[in-house]
Formats: C-alpha cells, sequence, structure tokens
C-alpha cells in the first residue's frame, strides 16, 4: 500500500516538474556561457524607446547585452526636444488674413533646442518574479554626451505696407526685429517647423539617468516594459531657449546650461 502510494507520489511530481519545465522553457532556460553557468536565456537585447519628460520628450533606441539573469548592459541612442520651463504657448492675438493659416506659438522664444544623447546602461533586477511571467522590477542608470542642437525659432510677423494692403514675413529673433518679434499684435503665428533648419547651431554636453524598470517578462522574447525616474542634461555654455530678460507672466526670464526632467519611458523590443 505505502509502495503503491509512493509510486503515485513520485509519478505525480514528476508530472508536475516536467510540465513545469516544458511551460518555462520558453522563457527560462539557463545555459553555460564561457563553460560558466550564468542563468540566461537571451544573449542580445533591443528595444524602441518612447519617453515623455516634465520638459521635453525623446525617442530612442537601446541595444543590450545580457551579462546574467539579473544584469544587462547597454547602449542608449535618442533624439528628442529640451524645453525651457517657462514656455507656454500663446493665442493668437493679431487679426488674420483669410489667405493666411495661422498657427499657435510660444511668446518669446528664440530657439529649439534638439537633443541628441549617446548612452552607456546597466539594468539591474531586484526580483526573479519573470520566471514566474511576473513584473520583474530593478533599476537603472546611464551616462553619456549629448550634442545640443539650437534651430532659430520663426514667426509669422505682419508687415504693413499700405492702408489696404498686408503681409508677413518670417522673423527670428535678433536686436533689429526684437520689437516686431515681441509685439502680440504683430504675430500671426509660428512659422513652419523646417524654417531655420539651415542655421542650426551645435552646442556639447552630458546626460545622466537613473530609473526604476518594469518589465512585463523579463525573458520572454518580446520586450515589454516601462521606466520612470528622473535624468539631467548639462551643457558647457547656457542654451538660449527663450529670450533673456523677457516679461513672461510678470517674471523675467533666464536661461540656464542645467536641464532637471522627470520621465516614464515605454519599451517595446525583442530579445534574442
Amino acid at each position: 500500500m505505502d509502495s503503491m502510494r509512493n509510486k503515485i507520489l513520485l509519478t505525480v511530481v514528476l508530472g508536475l516538474f516536467f510540465s513545469f519545465a516544458g511551460s518555462a522553457q520558453g522563457t527560462f532556460q539557463p545555459k553555460a556561457i564561457d563553460d560558466t553557468p550564468k542563468g540566461i536565456v537571451y544573449n542580445k537585447e533591443f528595444t524602441v524607446n518612447f519617453a515623455a519628460q516634465t520638459n521635453g520628450f525623446e525617442l530612442g533606441v537601446d541595444f543590450g547585452k545580457l551579462i546574467t539573469y539579473q544584469k544587462t548592459r547597454y547602449y542608449h541612442f535618442g533624439i528628442g526636444e529640451l524645453k525651457h520651463a517657462r514656455e507656454t504657448r500663446s493665442n493668437l492675438q493679431a487679426t488674420v488674413p483669410s489667405t493666411i493659416v495661422a498657427r499657435s506659438y510660444i511668446f518669446g522664444k528664440q530657439n529649439n533646442l534638439y537633443a541628441i544623447r549617446a548612452g552607456l546602461g546597466t539594468k539591474r533586477y531586484l526580483t526573479e518574479k519573470a520566471k514566474e511571467k511576473g513584473v520583474s522590477i530593478g533599476l537603472k542608470y546611464e551616462f553619456g554626451p549629448t550634442l545640443g542642437l539650437l534651430k532659430p525659432y520663426y514667426l509669422e510677423v505682419y508687415m504693413p505696407e499700405s492702408a489696404t494692403s498686408q503681409s508677413t514675413r518670417s522673423v527670428r529673433y535678433s536686436e533689429e526685429t526684437a520689437s516686431q518679434f515681441s509685439d502680440p499684435s504683430r504675430i500671426f503665428g509660428a512659422s513652419s517647423r523646417v524654417t531655420g533648419l539651415g542655421e542650426i547651431k551645435p552646442t556639447f554636453g552630458a546626460h545622466a539617468k537613473f530609473a526604476v524598470h518594469f518589465d512585463w517578462g523579463a525573458f520572454d522574447e518580446f520586450v515589454k516594459a516601462l521606466d520612470a525616474g528622473v535624468m539631467v542634461d548639462v551643457f558647457l555654455q547656457n542654451t538660449p531657449i527663450l529670450i533673456d530678460g523677457a516679461n513672461i507672466n510678470n517674471e523675467a526670464v533666464e536661461n540656464r546650461n542645467l536641464f532637471l526632467n522627470l520621465f516614464v519611458n515605454l519599451q517595446f523590443g525583442k530579445r534574442k
């Protein structure tokens, strides 16, 4: 009787073991690399990133190398825009001719600042719930150089030609155009985004990121993850996004060379 009971128990245990092993084979299957068991299923990881920041955004890609099942090193490449914390979109105040399409604009803005980032980062998991197809939680940190691109911000400004004739002209901020650029009654709206592309000037800096990482199945073939954290960009010189000293909401504007942002980043990709 005891012998029969033991056989049944052994059969059930073996059945559960092989059932679990079969279901887990696609998501967690330790193997040896360089003759050292490291407990990883995949060698490489590629993700596409969509990051929203408190003052800006970024689109990017990550190329990762799985060192162990808890640690991944990755290279990051991204491009986005950094905005001044005082930027506010203005309502159109000038009377717009019917033949002209008006666009909303940012009052006092003189440059767009685009950021191209390259970074080296590390991701470390703190939990192992990915083995059970749960949410795996980890930490990420990254640093690297940033190339800033300052593109002049153009406005469509009303230029009277006669008592009965009116037209607009694309104007960028300068000492000569300061009165026109800063007069809301003469501004129709923002010029096209491509206006001023030939006048881009570079500025150099660096960035660093720290985030909490949430991964829905850290060892599935397809990556579905989210980062939430803080990042800082610092440049060698002040970045003139708004007009220095401009009066916005009854307060003078000051440009700086440091940007501190909170961010949320969605990641989708694949491991192999």
